[in-house]
């Protein structure tokens, strides 16, 4: 065992090429995946975002996925990547990969991946949403890394089938001088680091004491009355809180980022947050909020809060129970209640550009005194 072991994150990322006139090298070389066809390339990156190794392009078929490809890499010794990786390591994925456990384990590598949900269950416990945050927590980085890569207009176009063998070298080019000329995507400290990292394995063994309020006291099944936030009355004790506070409360930059839009989806044209609350326990406020992904879904949330700080929150969303920061359901009401309510410049709602486009539907009454009818 090394003592201090390296982590290494691993994720996919798919390039379009054209359809090629031939079916069965189309059949053979690439597949259709988001209804496109495309070839796969595999990223390894530490957490600061620096790319060890990009592997392929592979096949985009069923029997191209991400743990196929892993396995593949390990047996074949891919860049020798045997030799650069030791006992003890980690390897920060997906839930993509997880038939690839039982290959890292047999080198002595740790797999550490998101929980799955159960079957037939509609959220995760408090421990296992809080045990996958501390995943995603560092599986970002190689998200952003394959962000960074398709800001080359190279990669981020369809390319011709034509340069299909050329597409793993032009890869190596450009991660190479990303590695040499783009900074970090990891900009913290290493002090901050470590704060952030102790705090959020203390959060991790903690149980969301609001919830279990809840359901006890059974506020999740109770009939409430819903009335639309007004921003100038609503929770006037709410405290009010900086960006900077509110990042401390979600471990994270990526839910604040997320809140301004999410809110933004929920504001009407003159500014008002439409969203349905309601009061009636002191210092918790309810709120429903429609799901960003599923039109007909929409989700409960409680917040308990005090004058000075909040103090717990509570989401009936996939990830909703954890305490390890929390969901965007939740960033987005506090963002807006404890910030942004409370600037100069209020926030307004996405137009509707379908009101710029005529409707033939649209018919105009017609004031039949002023017919040309001449009958009459």
């Amino acid at each position: 065992m090394t003592e201090n072991p390296a982590i290494l994150v691993l994720d996919g990322t798919y390039i379009y090429v054209q359809k090629s006139g031939n079916f069965s090298f189309s059949r053979r070389s690439y597949s259709l995946h988001k209804h496109r066809p495309l070839v796969k390339l595999m990223l390894v990156v530490t957490t600061t975002g620096y790319i060890v190794s990009v592997l392929g392009p592979y096949l985009a078929d069923s029997k191209n996925s991400d743990a196929n490809i892993l396995n593949h890499m390990i047996r074949s010794n891919a860049e020798q990547m045997k030799e650069w990786v030791r006992e003890g390591d980690i390897f920060v994925v997906d839930r993509g990969f997880r038939d690839s456990g039982e290959i890292l384990n047999d080198l002595g590598i740790t797999m550490e991946m998101p929980t799955f949900l159960p079957k037939g269950a509609t959220q995760l416990q408090t421990k296992d949403a809080n045990c996958s945050r501390l995943v995603t927590k560092i599986r970002w980085v190689v998200e952003s890394a394959n962000s960074r890569l398709k800001t080359w207009r190279l990669l981020d176009k369809t390319l011709p089938n034509t340069q299909i063998p050329s597409i793993g070298d032009y890869a190596q080019i450009i991660c190479a001088l990303c590695n040499k000329f783009r900074p970090p995507l990891s900009s913290g400290t290493f002090e901050k680091d470590i704060e952030i990292a102790a705090k959020m394995k203390v959060l991790a063994r903690s149980s969301n004491e609001l919830q279990t309020l809840i359901i006890d006291q059974g506020l999740d099944r109770r009939s409430y009355k819903w009335t639309p936030l007004d921003a100038a009355e609503a929770c006037p004790l709410f405290p009010r809180l900086s960006e900077d506070e509110i990042r401390e409360l979600t471990l994270g930059v990526y839910q604040v980022k997320l809140a301004r839009a999410y809110t933004q989806e929920h504001c009407s044209h003159d500014g008002s947050y439409d969203i349905l609350v309601n009061s009636d326990v002191p210092m918790i406020l309810s709120a429903k909020i429609q799901s960003r992904h599923i039109s007909a879904k929409s989700y409960k949330l409680w917040i308990k809060y005090s004058c000075s700080i909040v103090e717990g929150w509570y989401c009936t969303c996939k990830n909703g129970s954890r305490v390890v920061g929390m969901c965007a359901h939740i960033t987005s009401v506090i963002w807006y209640l404890s910030y942004m309510r409370h600037e100069a410049s209020p926030l307004k709602g996405n137009p509707n550009w379908a009101d710029t486009i005529e409707d033939a539907s649209r018919i105009p009454t017609i004031d039949e005194s002023d017919s040309d009818d001449p009958e009459e």
